[in-house]
């Protein structure tokens, strides 16, 4: 048995595993002289990782949307992180108009309501258009025709908003509200953050019962197992499809809204690094698993926020925090090299597949 796998082992399997052992090795000593150190306190760390955990909720509503269209059609969806910009990117001007009428400071939970109605407004109608025009007449192609078409339409989206309404930084305003800082357990966190981790938590809980409990949730998942057996028990395929593109789309704009809060910040290229690192998330906890996809998002805002001054610091780089996204994506191509399946494993991809 072992004489079998060493004589499967090739070249390019010993540079992998030499170049993981290598990374993994600088991990390790970077992290100990870092704590060793003591550079760091103990405050510092749980601003980390609180700000981990705020991204991390991020990219979990982005994530969602990945895996459920994958879960159904076996593509990715490369043109959701343009669906993720869309929302927020219209609601500015909302917002912006209640600034002018005095109307966002003076009821700021109302508008801070309408900003986030509009923006998953919005991203559900790009995502289902999407869907309606450029992917179902492609459901009989190839996989690979689709996978290009999404790109396409990445293109395409990023390059509308950038004609129509300019290449220039759009500045979301602040609401009052949610300014300072609250103490919890004795830990500083900012108003924007807890309204982000709490309002991404409710928000996937939320999606997640629909998926799981509703009878909408239960068409999907027969169409993810079988579309012809589903079609043949009265499952309307087509509109199913189009309802996940459309559950997807809410959580992008759900998503955009809490990023916005974080960031107060808009552009038309927004969507595409925290459209990857929700892919890297979707693929790390195992793409077509909703719970994976929550727990790859969680680990790797972490990893992005905590990680630099972790592991790279004791490393001696001047500027570690700027290799955050280098981070984010070298996990990406070791999960896909030894792990595709991610970390939960997609259910369906023994049988699938």
């Amino acid at each position: 048995m072992l004489r079998k796998r060493l004589q499967s082992v090739t070249l390019a399997d010993i540079v992998v595993w030499a170049i993981g052992l290598a990374i993994a090795a600088g991990v390790i000593y970077g992290t100990s002289v870092t704590l060793i150190a003591g550079k760091y306190n103990l405050a510092t760390w749980l601003d980390l990782t609180v700000t981990g955990l705020a991204l991390g909720g991020i990219y979990a509503l982005i994530a969602l949307g990945y895996t459920l269209v994958y879960g159904i059609l076996r593509m990715i969806n490369f043109a959701h992180s343009e669906v993720f910009m869309s929302g927020p990117f219209v609601a500015v001007f909302l917002a912006n108009g209640l600034v002018a009428i005095g109307f966002w400071d003076r009821y700021p939970f109302i508008s801070l309501l309408l900003v986030t109605l509009l923006a998953a407004a919005v991203s559900a109608t790009i995502a289902y258009l999407l869907e309606r025009i450029a992917y179902r007449p492609l459901r009989g192609a190839p996989r690979l025709v689709p996978l290009i078409t999404a790109i396409g339409a990445s293109f395409f989206l990023q390059y509308t908003f950038r004609g129509l309404f300019g290449s220039g930084l759009k500045g979301f305003p602040e609401l009052g509200i949610l300014q300072g800082v609250w103490m919890v357990g004795g830990v500083r966190i900012f108003r924007t953050q807890m309204v982000a981790i709490v309002g991404a938590l409710v928000m996937m809980l939320v999606l997640y019962g629909i998926v799981q409990w509703t009878k909408i949730g239960k068409a999907m998942r027969a169409v993810s197992e079988d579309k012809e057996v589903a079609a043949l028990m009265g499952v309307d395929v087509d509109q199913i499809i189009s309802m996940t593109f459309v559950l997807g789309g809410i959580s992008a704009g759900l998503a955009g809204i809490l990023y916005v809060i974080l960031f107060p910040v808009v552009h038309f290229f927004m969507g595409f690094f925290p459209g990857l690192k929700a892919f890297t998330a979707a693929v790390l906890g195992g793409i077509g698993n909703v719970p994976g996809a929550f727990l790859g998002a969680m680990v790797l805002g972490l990893l992005e926020s905590v990680g630099p001054s972790l592991f790279l610091d004791g490393l001696g780089i001047p500027a570690p925090y700027q290799l955050k996204d280098a981070i984010a994506f070298t996990i990406l191509v070791f999960i896909l090299i030894f792990r595709p399946s991610g970390i939960l494993g997609e259910r369906l991809a023994q049988a699938k597949a």
